[in-house]
């Protein structure tokens, strides 16, 4: 069973997808302008700085932005977590949920389990609750708003089977740490555009990690 080709959660992801190309598109082409792939990689090196110093603000000045997973990767994500047969993931940086509806759609269809969502922007978060109610998912997820250092403190209520790491990049690590004590025994961890002290640490064998970087690529839009 593959719940992602058919209705309603088909629909509501072609529609979330059309919407992400609107919102970003502006977003994307400021990105790309002016010299290319150099231009593109000084402007999220500035990004990533500023995410440094102040995730919080740099996060929420994309407030309108999606910024999501490209379909590629969140069939990629659906794979995952159906062949780890996860009945309960943790997420970092919901958005406007589109990720969330690849990874609750893996649980449905696993028979069912929890997917434990992060929000730091409370519109956001009602979006993303939105869309995934439209795809006949709400049930089965918990979005937690603010601060996920804060809201993944408690209430995990049971071990994780996989997570998924998507928001602002300088708190992956903190998160991971957090997260560390719920993890199952071969527990996924899917750190996307992973860098800093992040990239440091799981790699490094001491911390009980078997890491490995891949590239998931977008099919080039006709």
């Amino acid at each position: 069973m593959n719940s992602l080709l058919i209705d309603p959660i088909a629909c509501v992801l072609k529609l979330v997808f059309e919407q992400a190309e609107t919102a970003d598109r502006s977003f994307r082409e400021a990105l790309n302008s002016e010299g290319g792939e150099t231009r593109l990689d000084e402007q999220i090196g500035k990004i990533l700085d500023e995410k440094a110093r102040d995730y919080k603000a740099v996060y929420l000045a994309h407030a309108g932005n999606y910024l999501n997973v490209s379909p590629e990767f969140g069939k990629f994500l659906y794979m995952c977590a159906r062949t780890r047969r996860a009945s309960r993931i943790a997420e970092f940086g919901t958005s406007f949920g589109v990720s969330a509806i690849y990874l609750a759609c893996a649980l449905h269809d696993n028979g069912g389990g929890r997917l434990i969502g992060t929000e730091l922007e409370a519109s956001k978060a009602a979006a993303a609750n939105g869309n995934l109610a439209a795809a006949g998912l709400a049930d089965i997820v918990d979005i937690r708003i603010g601060d996920a250092l804060e809201t993944l403190k408690d209430g995990i209520d049971g071990d994780i089977d996989m997570v998924h790491l998507d928001g602002a990049f300088s708190p992956y690590l903190p998160v991971l740490r957090i997260l560390e004590p719920h993890l199952k025994p071969g527990a996924l961890v899917i750190g996307e555009n992973s860098f800093g002290n992040y990239i440091d640490y799981v790699p490094d064998p001491r911390n009980g990690y078997a890491s490995h970087g891949i590239a998931v690529r977008a099919r080039t839009r006709q």
